[in-house]
């Protein structure tokens, strides 16, 4: 039996009509994509995860001014420390000292008390801090962990940051990260969102691939030859990470290897510069 002609015209018209709409529908998401493209506000903003280790050194001296003189190199806007230690009932802490060495703000994150004082994360800004909150992340009788998540003003837009140091041990990091990679990805709460600070994450386990299933992580192998960061004077693992989600592009990325940075504590400090979108 042969085709019938009349059929085949339809078919015809009707694949014509369907590489149309599609033709259509591509050229319109690309219309909307570079609207929304250029009407985008970039920032430039250089942010450091820096595991202080309470301000010991590698030489056993405690030194809170060697951490500020490591962190006054870098220029950064906003930094994430973690190991920090606060305030006591006789003086103000090491959060304090770092702050006003640096000539930033900063909010503290504390979830224990050691020695007496308060010890947990730090953040320190050049911009307004504008909201603080802290989520528990501590697992059944390990030891106290917390996302610490700090909202900043930058040019009458919001930049989410959490702060974040989860535990050592391979269950209690499997958790933890589950709980984090759902606050974090909390559609309430708007992009963009940078996640950083020391993840104990010995090689690349179930925590990066939980984290990495929702966010977007700098890898520091594409911009870095040498990419481990702990510990500090001959680092041979990589457990200090940044995480994003929205519009982010990676300018740039640092783990400087100087002689204070080497020994002021056992961590090196991880920095990026990045270029944010805010809508």
């Amino acid at each position: 039996m042969g085709n019938d002609p009349a059929k085949i015209q339809i078919d015809d018209q009707r694949g014509v009509a369907a590489r149309t709409l599609e033709l259509a529908l591509g050229l319109e998401l690309r219309r909307r994509f570079f609207w929304r493209h250029s009407l985008m506000i970039r920032k430039t903003l250089r942010v450091v995860t820096y595991n202080i280790h309470r301000c010991r050194g590698l030489d056993g001296r405690t030194v809170p001014e060697r951490a500020i003189e490591v962190l006054r190199g870098l220029n950064a806007d906003v930094i994430a420390l973690q190991e920090v230690i606060g305030a006591g009932p006789n003086d103000s802490g090491h959060a304090e000292i770092i702050g006003a060495g640096l000539g930033m703000g900063w909010v503290m994150a504390s979830v224990r008390h050691l020695r007496g004082r308060q010890f947990g994360n730090v953040v320190l800004s050049r911009f307004p801090i504008t909201q603080h909150y802290q989520y528990d992340l501590t697992w059944r009788t390990c030891e106290p962990r917390a996302c610490q998540r700090v909202d900043l003003a930058i040019d009458n837009h919001t930049l989410h940051m959490f702060n974040v140091h989860l535990g050592t041990a391979f269950r209690e990091r499997r958790d933890q990260s589950e709980r984090l990679a759902t606050i974090v990805h909390d559609r309430r709460i708007s992009v963009p969102k940078i996640v950083l600070g020391d993840f104990n994450e010995w090689s690349r386990g179930l925590a990066t691939a939980v984290l990495e299933e929702k966010l977007q992580a700098i890898d520091l192998s594409v911009y870095l030859r040498r990419k481990r960061t702990y510990p500090g004077i001959l680092p041979f693992l990589h457990l200090d990470h940044i995480y994003y989600e929205g519009e982010v592009d990676i300018s740039c990325v640092e783990v400087p290897r100087t002689r204070k940075s080497l020994i002021a504590s056992d961590h090196l400090p991880f920095l990026a510069e990045l270029r944010v979108g805010f809508e």
